[in-house]
């Protein structure tokens, strides 16, 4: 399939009407240097993919957006059905290809692609088709945009993110995966409804693996600023632990549970995942528990894993990991979530 973009070449003879159109003033000096054209590159137009693209476009993140999918019949339609919305978002060119060509000079590159569970399949199976499929991906990725920042979204996306990882030889705060920053959204929303309040007052973080083995830090847990656990303490008010876990098992089942309803997901892994690329690009500084390189952290060893962590993000992609207080219970789960992630990676042979 070859790379198709909307085009100012129209006429006879394939005249250019942008040259034809305008009349330049005079005394003109060139384009200012400063000026940065940001591109975006989603490989993987399913329905992750798909809904990252149009959250990154109506939230005007980028110059130019490229899409990278292996069936090209559905790519072009996807291409040709976001141009046609040209009229009601900001100007963005948009590009589609299978091609990896198409992702050349991307600043941020985000992964959504990976094979689906056939059923009876072994997880380790699964993992397998996805490295494989990911020897096809990162290496060109790499090859077209040698200072981009890889994001992973595709599932496994811990060890997927380490596979990235190696098969880049981007440094580490160069590769990234979406982790739990979903996850503690949905944490945040659940809290948020439990007391009636906004769920952006709320700072809870969900980390470790991104999935079962998840870590919940209810000791870190504030509303407007109020760390939540210390306040019934002192304010004598009981709670059950058994409370806390449910809420937490809620968060780690709503993926499947959305899947269930209606097959998928994706509006809220696309606000996420636009949510990072926009810290990463405009260089905000944000806290977002995500997937780094997390050996050395909270006491984590045993080899090189990643795992999400609260980690701020800017130009520079991970820029640090805060030194969140964490209980004696939170660290050793988030020790045992750090092995479960590594034996899975042991088996790949990596």
């Amino acid at each position: 399939m070859q790379k198709s973009s909307s085009s100012s070449t129209l006429g006879p003879g394939g005249l250019d009407l942008a040259q034809a159109f305008f009349k330049p003033i005079q005394q003109t000096a060139p384009p200012s240097p400063t000026k940065r054209h940001t591109k975006i590159s989603v490989i993987g137009a399913g329905n992750v993919g798909m809904a990252i693209a149009q959250t990154i476009l109506t939230q005007d993140l980028a110059d130019e957006l490229a899409l990278v999918d292996a069936k090209p019949d559905k790519l072009r339609g996807e291409m040709l059905d976001l141009q046609h919305a040209a009229a009601f978002l900001p100007r963005t060119r948009i590009l589609a290809a299978n091609d990896y060509a198409v992702t050349t000079g991307s600043d941020l590159c985000i992964v959504t692609a990976g094979a689906r569970q056939n059923p009876g399949e072994s997880r380790l199976s699964l993992l397998q088709r996805n490295l494989a499929l990911f020897r096809s991906i990162v290496p060109p990725l790499a090859k077209y945009s040698p200072d981009a920042f890889l994001l992973i979204v595709s599932n496994p996306v811990d060890v997927l993110t380490y596979v990235a990882w190696k098969l880049s030889g981007f440094p580490s705060n160069r590769v990234i995966g979406s982790g739990t920053n979903l996850d503690s959204s949905r944490f945040r929303f659940l809290i948020a409804d439990h007391l009636d309040v906004n769920a952006q007052d709320v700072q809870a973080y969900i980390v470790g693996e991104h999935g079962d083995s998840s870590v919940a830090l209810w000791s870190s847990i504030s509303v407007g600023g109020v760390p939540i656990l210390s306040f019934l303490e002192r304010q004598e008010i009981a709670y059950e632990k058994e409370t806390l876990e449910k809420i937490h098992k809620e968060v780690v089942q709503s993926a499947y549970e959305v899947i269930s309803l209606k097959g998928y997901t994706s509006w809220a892994i696309g606000y996420s995942v636009a949510n990072l690329a926009r810290s990463i690009l405009r260089d905000q500084r944000r806290i977002h528990p995500v997937s780094v390189l997390a050996k050395g952290f909270y006491g984590i060893s045993g080899g090189d894993v990643f795992l999400s962590l609260p980690a701020q993000l800017g130009r520079s992609g991970v820029l640090g990991v805060t030194n969140v207080h964490l209980t004696e219970e939170e660290g050793q789960r988030l020790r045992d979530s750090a092995k479960t992630i590594l034996e899975v990676q042991n088996q790949l042979g990596l």
